[in-house]
């Protein structure tokens, strides 16, 4: 239960340090300057993370193990960084940004879900879902 709630913690809690982060970089930089400093960083952090989070055969027996899905994960945080960044600096204000982009993305992850990962989707989940989408449209008014 313990990394069932810490789990969600940690994204919150880093969430709202990326949004403040984001809303913070200086508009003038190049936003690729700060990417680049940005997952320079998160690499000397995952380095020093990960002598304490070691698994069997290592490294390169774990390298060796992953599949397509790292890769496109690169691809994807890039375009999420970028993304975020560029919305900040065309106005969109911090409490709203975020909101916007997180609904939009739950509501379009339900068919991932449904037809490619074969989630269950009751009737108060289509309800929360047709809230979200008001709360999109309210939203933008």
């Amino acid at each position: 239960m313990f990394i069932y709630v810490f789990s969600i913690v940690l994204i919150v809690a880093s969430n709202i340090l990326y949004n403040i982060c984001q809303k913070l970089t200086p508009q003038k930089v190049n936003p690729f300057s700060a990417l680049f400093v940005t997952y320079v960083t998160a690499a000397i952090l995952t380095a020093v993370i990960y002598q304490f989070y070691r698994t069997d055969g290592g490294f390169v027996a774990s390298v060796k193990e992953l599949n397509w899905a790292s890769i496109a994960l690169g691809i994807s945080i890039v375009g999420l960084e970028f993304g975020y960044l560029m919305a900040y600096r065309a106005g969109w204000k911090i409490s709203m940004g975020s909101l916007v982009a997180n609904i939009a993305l739950a509501v379009v992850l339900i068919p991932v879900g449904i037809l490619f990962f074969k989630e269950g989707f009751g009737f108060n989940k289509y309800l929360g879902a047709a809230f979200c989408i008001v709360g999109l449209i309210l939203i933008n008014k």
